[in-house]
């Protein structure tokens, strides 16, 4: 892994463009080494887009990225991806312990098959999620927050130091939401990034130590106590912060 003070993800004058109607634009954005940050912003403010653009999913019309310390491609085996759920198609006939055994593929090359290894790394995934009994079952027949759970495992087994989600709490019960962030926030004690789309302002002081606001462009991006106020909010939702008085104030406007 990178050392103390390194960069996960560098991004430099970022701008993507669908139809020539900007999604983001010039956004530069550091996100250290070993910090969970939520990525904030309202609906249509290119969340997606972004991680997608980290992920090499879209390709920009200018600027540059760097991942861990190099190109995608040399990092691409140390990214490991949640996408939303509607973004899978659940109808897909694989069981659980399939979705998580996936994981383990970009380690293997494409001669070698799954063997026991891999085997014993999904169903040590499965285990950290609470999904060990439901390793047979079909995705189609499990609820939102197991789909989420089975989706997190298939990013353990990848065992990437760079996890990016997206909206992992959408659709799934306040248990098994914080399941899910005492797991990140343990990975994040051992020294992984976690880069997570999230919609719940009221959270996120108690969720991350960081934080990115975003609509089209960055508005504030850094640790939770210096950006999280409510002026960099009105800035990032245009006056639509919800409940912003049971934000911070006190703290200034960030550049």
């Amino acid at each position: 892994m990178n050392g103390p003070g390194s960069l996960a993800v560098e991004i430099r004058d970022l701008t993507v463009a669908y139809r020539e109607r900007p999604v983001l634009w010039d956004v530069d954005l550091d996100v250290p080494v070993g910090v969970m940050m939520a990525l904030v912003g309202p609906n249509g403010a290119g969340k997606t887009t972004l991680l997608r653009s980290i992920l090499g999913q879209v390709a920009p019309a200018s600027g540059s990225i760097r991942v861990l310390g190099g190109t995608l491609e040399e990092a691409r085996q140390r990214i490991a991806y949640v996408p939303q759920r509607g973004r899978v198609d659940w109808d897909f006939p694989v069981s659980v312990e399939d979705v998580v055994r996936m994981g383990t593929f970009g380690r293997l090359g494409w001669l070698r098959r799954p063997g026991a290894a891999e085997r014993r790394t999904a169903r040590e995934a499965l285990e950290r999620v609470g999904m060990s009994d439901f390793a047979r079952r079909q995705i189609s027949q499990l609820s939102g927050g197991q789909q989420q759970r089975t989706f997190l495992a298939r990013a353990l087994a990848q065992g990437g130091e760079l996890l990016i989600l997206d909206e992992p709490f959408q659709g799934v019960d306040a248990r098994t939401e914080r399941a899910i962030v005492d797991l990140l926030q343990e990975l994040r004690g051992q020294g992984r990034t976690i880069l997570v789309v999230h919609h719940d302002l009221q959270t996120v002081p108690d969720y991350f130590d960081q934080v990115a606001l975003l609509n089209v462009q960055l508005v504030a991006a850094g640790p939770v106590a210096l950006v999280f106020h409510e002026a960099n909010l009105r800035l990032t939702y245009g006056g639509r912060a919800r409940d912003p008085e049971r934000l911070p104030q006190s703290a200034p406007v960030a550049p």
